[in-house]
């Protein structure tokens, strides 16, 4: 069975992610929105957090992360999964951690990012072929940011939404069910941090993204700009009444995320303003849509 060949059904939508958190800093807007109208939203998270940092100076004496880092984080994600009102799945992989020094260190024995990519994507596609998406939303090729277990996470969900609608492929994962749409997130676009920016200084605020701005607009000693990204926005969701829950929902990952820190320095009803979307870039599709989009789920609706 595909997505296309059934009827009058419940609209459903998967995001994979990495880590617990990211669900709550990239599309928790969109995924909220969905969740209200009535989508079926489920994110798979694929590893357990274990090697995170805390990044919340208020818990840096909490008990709890320093002795049980990846225990804390799900109790976080489930916090976060219920203030956006969606569901949410464990892959079961173990951190990676991110790599620092130069060289850089090998990655731990077994983690993630070492995986072989079949034996990652299993319970992805276990999950798809259970879960029966119409929708899935994944990182790009970069992951995001090049932290190796985003970039694992891109390659596992590609795999998946390719392989779980073939009867062939990962056998003995439940019956095939082949997703209709691919996308992106491009929750740090160039153009909604340039817009946020502008928003903070035309009201006489001090913006946090003019370093951020400035880099990606630095030109090299022979005046070359950098490189474009590698894909353009073609969908963008209005979900700007959401915004507060996923602001609630990052707060909720409280080891990972300072409540005074970098996400909140534009206010929701700034942001309402200044960029009221989320946007993605539309990878593959089985179905007929034109670009540009306002819903994940044109041409399947």
């Amino acid at each position: 069975m595909t997505a296309s060949s059934s009827s009058d059904q419940q609209l459903r939508l998967l995001a994979v992610h990495a880590h617990p958190d990211d669900e709550s800093s990239k599309g928790a807007a969109t995924m909220a929105m969905y969740a209200a109208a009535g989508v079926d939203v489920m994110v798979a998270t694929c590893t357990d957090g274990s090697r995170g940092d805390i990044q919340n100076p208020a818990m840096e004496d909490a008990p709890h992360p320093k002795r049980d880092m990846a225990g804390a984080r799900r109790l976080e994600m489930a916090n976060a999964a219920a203030v956006l009102g969606i569901q949410q799945r464990w892959l079961g992989f173990v951190d990676s951690g991110l790599p620092e020094g130069d060289p850089l260190p090998p990655l731990p024995p077994a983690c993630f990012a070492l995986q072989p990519l079949e034996r990652a994507t299993a319970p992805l596609v276990r999950l798809v072929r259970s879960f029966k998406p119409h929708v899935i939303l994944s990182y790009d090729e970069n992951g995001g940011y090049p932290h190796p277990d985003h970039i694992m996470a891109h390659k596992v969900a590609v795999e998946a939404f390719d392989a779980a609608g073939d009867p062939d492929r990962y056998p003995g994962m439940g019956e095939p069910w082949a997703p209709s749409k691919l996308y992106y997130d491009r929750a740090f676009s160039p153009e909604r941090f340039r817009a946020l920016h502008f928003a903070l200084e035309e009201a006489g605020l001090q913006s946090p993204y003019a370093e951020r701005l400035a880099a990606w607009l630095e030109a090299d000693a022979e005046g070359h700009t950098p490189v474009p990204p590698g894909h353009q926005t073609t969908t963008q969701v209005d979900c700007g009444d959401f915004f507060e829950a996923r602001d609630d929902a990052l707060r909720a990952h409280r080891t990972q995320i300072d409540p005074l820190g970098f996400f909140f320095a534009v206010s929701p009803d700034l942001q309402r303003t200044a960029w009221p979307w989320e946007d993605y870039t539309l990878i593959k599709s089985t179905v007929p849509s034109e670009l540009p989009e306002k819903d994940l789920f044109a041409g399947i609706r």
